[in-house]
């Protein structure tokens, strides 16, 4: 072979070892020729095999010509074990990725559980911090429960309640924390509806069940007068109805026939008794002894016309009704005092009433009732209170009441049950104003009489009334116009009550309200919102669902939500009642420690504890005074509980001391003392958090409660509510 031949043939063997067993063949030798050489002829290809497990186990380089070729046995053996030897550093390989892996997951875990790792990243150290700190931090980040188990919290982790992981408050609020934008697409989608808040006298409706029961004052009980045998029962069932005057029974009575006798045996004497006793006299007393026996003047006249006295005496209705209770049959032999029939006049029925206290405090006479059946459901009957049991039962710790309802055509029957419906005002006062029976006369034992002048009772025969002697009002009372919503539009949670209010299209602000009686379909609003305001009436949860989504105070957190409707505080035009003696002291005692309790916050001081314990205690004594009206005890109890919170550091003082204002301001309304009579001025703030605040002063320069030094002058006068009169004013204000 030649040297150019045998250069081809060791690059085939390189070539053959290259594509097989490139990692255990050593490159060495020629380096001009590249491994990538293939031979010149295509007929060698079986033996570029054989020499590939040649060239496998001997070296290339300048001796390779010298070494002998192994044998062919001895090659095939060692590329069976290299094939072994792969397999297993293959294997052992892959075991080491696969726990290093292992490892490194272990390791992971243990840094989240130690927080060294979180969501947003690494936590470890200072630089850490700086990092966050650098990008905006998470301090005014919010984290909420997704099923809203929990107020929004500051920290991220799960809900304590449901265990679902917190997530980050999104956006969706308007910026101001207090409101959300919905679009008007959206708001269709989602079915948002409102209405106005309206002022007005709201009534509550007063359920309770009953039964019905006859009417006692005409019900008759028909006795024996005399001993006899009853001989004839005309009335002889029970249901028979009987007129006035008709034959009920046939009595056979001796002694009623002795009688008889004795009566026409006086009107044939002339004679005088030796006693003295003249025949008038004799006359007189036997009329009066067949009186006594059951006989009507009718039957008396009748017999002294005939002069035939009669063994038998017929028994007479006394009224017009049926007979419901019959106590003897014909052939009995009655004493005298028996009960034989009972008869009830059924044209009017009671209806009994079992009412708790305080609902029964809020009824009155005269008052009209509607009930229904129970075995005549959806038809409707009226009536009006008759009586109200002075007593508590003890056992059911309920009120009786009893209706009189008119029964003409009968329908009513005693024993059946009631459900009744009693509707009162839903601020009770002293006075109440009901146009059917303002300004009218009443009968003090039928109520169902009323007339537009005084008279008699045609029942009775007893004066009427004036309605006004029990309570009711000419004119409607002012206390009882307030601010009402739908019922539905309020959100309730414990002692919060949350309103969403739309202060512009599509935006609705969070308001927290005071929320007082409420009826089934409307509610009141004692404070937080104005007469005129539009709120939400459907899809407010949605609305409310979207304020937690923002982070800003919803329903599950209402804290920060403002509480007071923005503008001036509006109060009632009246004629305030002018205190006099104690009563009259201690309220302008109450409100010279309010005043001074204005100058200290002007001033940024807390309020002096002198002045504010002088004025719990004036409030207090004026809670008790029988002097003080109604409707200014109720402020004035609501002032004190607002002034007691105001022990406490300037802030806390500055937020109690708004809703002391807006009570005495209320207050001052009902009634006065001799010198707040003279000197009071109304100023209000619009720049105050929450609706801006409104605040009272004797005169002098208006100096800022709310802001003090930083912004003293800042507010515009309401109105003078001296003694020169009440005069409103938006423009006289003073502003910074």
């Amino acid at each position: 072979m030649k040297p150019a031949d045998k250069t081809s043939e060791g690059a085939a063997g390189k070539h053959s070892v290259a594509e097989g067993q490139q990692a255990r063949t050593p490159i060495g030798g020629n380096t001009n020729e590249g491994p990538m050489s293939k031979p010149k002829t295509t007929d060698a290809i079986p033996q570029q095999g054989h020499v590939s497990h040649e060239t496998a186990a001997t070296p290339v380089g300048e001796n390779a010509g010298t070494t002998p070729p192994a044998p062919v046995s001895s090659v095939v053996a060692d590329s069976r074990l290299s094939g072994w030897s792969w397999l297993v550093q293959f294997g052992a390989k892959s075991a080491i990725v696969v726990g290093v892996g292992a490892i490194l997951l272990v390791m992971i875990g243990f840094a989240q559980r130690s927080e060294w790792i979180t969501a947003n990243g690494f936590s470890g150290g200072d630089d850490a911090t700086q990092i966050a700190s650098d990008a905006g931090g998470d301090k005014d980040k919010r984290y909420i429960c997704p099923m809203m188990c929990t107020p929004p919290s500051t920290e991220p982790g799960r809900c304590p309640v449901c265990a679902m992981e917190l997530v980050e408050a999104t956006g969706g609020g308007s910026g101001d924390g207090i409101s959300v934008t919905i679009e008007a697409a959206a708001r269709r989608l989602v079915g948002i509806q409102t209405a106005m808040s309206k002022l007005g006298e709201m009534t509550r409706t007063i359920r309770t069940i009953g039964s019905i029961d006859f009417d006692e004052s005409r019900l008759s009980t028909i006795s024996a007068y005399i001993d006899g045998r009853l001989e004839k029962m005309y009335a002889n069932y029970v249901g028979v109805k009987v007129t006035e005057g008709d034959d009920l029974a046939l009595i056979y009575s001796p002694q009623l026939y002795s009688a008889q006798t004795e009566f026409v045996t006086s009107l044939d004497s002339n004679t005088s008794s030796r006693f003295g006793i003249g025949n008038s006299d004799m006359q007189e007393m036997a009329r009066e002894n067949l009186s006594e026996l059951g006989m009507s003047q009718e039957q008396i006249a009748s017999l002294s016309k005939s002069r035939t006295p009669q063994s038998r005496i017929r028994i007479k209705s006394p009224q017009s009704g049926t007979v419901i209770e019959k106590s003897a049959v014909e052939g009995d032999y009655v004493k005298t005092g028996q009960k034989i029939l009972q008869i009830a006049d059924l044209s009017s029925v009671w209806m009994m009433l079992d009412l708790f206290p305080d609902d029964a405090a809020n009824v009155r006479f005269g008052q009209q009732v509607e009930a229904e059946i129970q075995s005549m459901p959806g038809e409707v009957f009226t009536g009006r209170v008759a009586f109200i049991d002075p007593t508590v039962n003890k056992r059911t710790r309920t009120v009786r009441v009893r209706v009189e309802v008119m029964n003409f055509d009968g329908k009513l029957r005693p024993g059946d049950y009631a459900t009744a419906r009693i509707t009162v005002p839903a601020i009770p006062g002293a006075l109440v104003y009901d146009p059917a029976l303002s300004g009218k006369y009443i009968s003090p034992m039928h109520p169902q009489v009323i007339r537009d002048e005084p008279g008699k009772c045609p029942l009775c025969g007893m004066d009427l009334i004036s309605t006004v002697q029990l309570g009711y009002a000419l004119e409607p009372q002012p206390q009882q116009q307030v601010v009402t919503v739908p019922r539905d539009s309020v959100l309730l949670t414990g002692d919060s009550g949350v309103i969403y209010v739309e202060t512009e299209p599509g935006r609705f602000e969070i308001r927290r309200v005071h929320v007082g009686p409420m009826n089934d379909t409307e509610a009141v609003i004692v404070e937080g919102l104005a007469a005129g305001e539009t709120v939400a009436t459907g899809g407010n949860f949605l609305i409310d669902s979207q304020m937690q989504l923002a982070g800003n105070p919803s329903l599950m957190d209402p804290s920060k939500a403002p509480s007071y409707a923005p503008g001036p505080l509006k109060l009632p035009e009246s004629n305030p009642v002018m205190l006099a003696g104690a009563a009259g002291q201690e309220f302008d005692r109450a409100y010279d420690a309010y005043f001074e309790i204005q100058c200290a916050l002007a001033a940024d001081l807390a309020p002096p504890p002198v002045a504010l314990n002088t004025m719990i205690d004036s409030l207090s004594k004026l809670e008790m005074l029988a002097e003080v009206p109604d409707a200014a005890q109720m402020q004035i109890a609501k002032a004190r509980r607002s002034a007691a919170r105001m022990d406490g550091s300037l802030e806390t003082a500055r937020e109690a001391y708004r809703g002391v204002s807006h009570a005495l301001l209320r207050a001052a309304v009902a009634a006065r003392g001799p010198r707040s009579a003279q000197a009071l001025t109304h100023y209000y703030c619009p720049m105050v958090p929450g609706g801006g605040g409104d605040w009272m002063q004797p005169g002098g320069e208006l100096a800022n409660p709310y802001w003090g030094g930083e912004m003293l002058r800042c507010g515009e006068l309401v109105r003078e509510m001296g003694s020169l009169g009440d005069r409103e004013s938006g423009s006289e204000g003073v502003w910074e």
